[in-house]
This record gives structure tokens, sequence and C-alpha cells, in this order.
């Protein structure tokens, strides 16, 4: 498929030799339709040259520097609802409890760079990241083999995580079963009345759609934190029309979805 896009760049360069920076610049979309993208091309010269003969010398304007964005104009802006949700849903919970201090594993980072702001943490990755910013600190940790002691952590989250771990998606070792030995290091190391956040897909169809991530049945999680009590499921399902989260929903409410996000908050009450 490249190499059939990129003989019809080389045979249409050849008459119109304008298409060859657009082609450089905007590979992505040649991808979808070359001609519908040379003909956005051909309306940012015009532009440019218009707004051009606007210049009041405020700033460098340089066609050496152009940088063509050419299919926004018409375009909703577009967000994944998982992760604008459930980060919304996770730093509410956070925001209610207010614990003294938070540890995180491998969730968005933008998550706990916000949390930070009012809660310290600590965040987590297989390879600890070079970043600096007041209440926020990071460390190395495997998620199969955390280096916590049992029941020693009093605010916990795992997020939109554990669907990936042993698909070798990120260079992890390939493991069938390295989801359930992430929950079970999770629900390990979780103190007496401590919370847990943790975020997976969720569908009445459980699967696996290697190696991108593994979709999970309510039923799944719930009995695989067997330990636990859960205080809280809220699910953002499938279509927008169905909402763009559903608090305290259903085991029911889950399963009618096919890639759904559950969040669970689970509790350890002993």
């Amino acid at each position: 498929m490249k190499e059939a896009i990129k003989k019809n760049i080389s045979r249409i360069n050849k008459h119109l030799p304008f298409i060859y920076p657009m082609a450089r610049k905007s590979y992505r979309l040649l991808k979808n339709n070359i001609f519908v993208t040379a003909f956005l091309f051909y309306k940012f010269v015009r532009e440019y040259k218009k707004f051009k003969k606007l210049s009041t010398n405020r700033f460098a304007l340089r066609w050496s520097q152009r940088l063509p964005v050419l299919n926004q104009k018409q375009a909703a802006f577009g967000y994944d609802r998982h992760y604008l949700f459930h980060i919304a849903w996770a730093s509410r919970k956070l925001a209610s409890i207010r614990p003294q201090r938070h540890i995180d594993i491998s969730s968005q980072i933008y998550f706990i760079a916000s949390v930070s702001a009012f809660i310290p943490v600590k965040y987590y990755e297989f390879k600890a990241i070079d970043a600096k910013l007041d209440n926020l600190s990071f460390g190395s940790a495997d998620l199969v083999n955390l280096p916590f002691k049992d029941k020693s952590i009093a605010s916990l989250s795992c997020m939109h995580v554990v669907e990936h771990v042993g698909l070798g998606r990120y260079g992890d070792p390939l493991d069938y079963d390295g989801d359930l030995k992430a929950i079970f290091q999770l629900q390990r190391v979780l103190a007496v009345g401590g919370n847990l956040l943790f975020v997976v897909p969720i569908s009445g169809l459980p699967r696996i759609e290697y190696n991108a991530h593994r979709i999970f049945s309510y039923q799944q999680i719930t009995n695989a934190f067997g330990e636990l009590r859960l205080k809280e499921f809220a699910l953002i399902p499938d279509k927008h029309d169905d909402g763009d989260i559903l608090f305290n929903a259903t085991k029911e409410m889950a399963d009618a979805q096919c890639h759904g996000c559950g969040c669970f908050w689970f509790v350890r009450d002993k």
C-alpha cells in the first residue's frame, strides 16, 4: 500500500511540482486521498499568499518554515471518551477521599500531574520518568512484582494499564496471565481501609484483541479482586447517546457493552 502511494506521488509530481512539499509534510493525509489533499494544499498556498500581504512584520513569516495543517477547518473537535471521563472520575474520587499521599502505577501521566496539584503523588513506571514537579515524584516498578510490603498502601490507582500486561505491546515479556498477576499485586499491597481506583475496558464478551489489549467482563474483575469490596462502579458506555459516564452502573449495563470502560473503586475492609 505504501509503495503504491509513493508511485502515485512520484507520477503526479512530474505534472504538479507543488505537490512534493505537501507530500513530504502531509503524508498522513495523502494516505487517505491524494487528490483531496492536493486541493487542500492549493487552497493553503492561496491563503498563505493572502495572509502574507496582511503581515506587519511582528513575526517572521517564511515559506520555508511552513507547517501545513489541512484537515481541521470542518473537522469536529475529537477526544477519547475513555480517557477524558475515566480521568475525570478518578480525579473527583481523590478530591473527595483526600489521602495524605497517593501512589499510581502507570496510569496517564497527565492525570497524576494534575492530581499532584492537591495531593502528593508518587508515580511508578517500568522505567522511572526524569521530570520534576512539586508534590510529584517518580519511581520504577514492575506491575507483576511490586516492590511494596503487603497491605502497605492506603491510596492506589492503576488505570487503563492491566489490559496490556503480558501482551508484548510495550516490549514486556509475553504472559497470558499477566493481568491476573498484576491484579494480585495491586490487591496484595492495598492497606486495610485503603482505596484502589482501577480502570479497564469492559464488555459482555471478554476477549483479547492481540496485541492491543484485553477486554474484561464485569464478573472477571470483581472475581479477581475477591479480597476487596466494590464501593462504586462507573461505566463509560460504547455510545455517546447512552451518556458520557454512568455512575452507580450495574453488571447488566456493563455486559451490554462491546467496548466500554469500567471504573472500579475498591476498598479493603480487612
